[in-house]
């Protein structure tokens, strides 16, 4: 009996790995209105695995009852262990992020030149947005030299920016 309920939590932390590391390629509950709901699979494998496992202690326990007393452990451990399963899998679903950085917000930026600013000819500049550094094409009215600090004026496009060289 101990090693049918090693095998339901063993199977069951097998099936959450699954969804884990394949379920986004696959999209497994991706755009479910239950995908954070009781029937999820992140709550059943977090039933099955927490049955398994505290099925297998209890039985191991020999306690009075056997089976009966083994299936009343497994179901105290695996009904809060969905539960807890279920809400963590809301609140990653529902989780607030940054919004996307886009072209604007490369506009007052500042940054550094990384390819010299040739005459009327594209250098390159590496700057912060979002908090990740960026390379992008960059133009100035005359030639910039390498490791200038810059400051971007517009934003020609999502890789392509004009700048002047700043003070600080």
């Amino acid at each position: 009996m101990d090693v049918a309920f090693l095998i339901l939590g063993g199977l069951g932390v097998l099936v959450l790995a699954v969804s884990l590391l394949v379920g986004d390629l696959l999209h497994f509950d991706v755009d479910h209105p239950d995908a954070g709901g009781v029937f999820s699979l992140p709550a059943i494998a977090g039933f099955v695995g927490a049955f398994g496992f505290g099925g297998a202690i209890v039985a191991a326990l020999h306690l009075p009852g056997g089976p009966a007393v083994a299936l009343l452990g497994g179901l105290a451990a695996a009904v809060p262990t969905a539960w807890l399963a279920t809400r963590l899998a809301r609140m990653a679903m529902n989780m607030r992020t940054d919004a996307t950085p886009t072209q604007r917000d490369m506009v007052g930026t500042t940054g550094v030149v990384v390819t010299p600013i040739t005459t009327n000819g594209f250098g390159e500049v590496r700057i912060s947005l979002g908090g990740q550094p960026l390379k992008v094409s960059a133009r100035a009215d005359h030639p910039i030299a390498l490791g200038t600090r810059v400051l971007v004026v517009e934003a020609t496009s999502s890789t392509s920016v004009i700048v002047e060289e700043t003070p600080f």
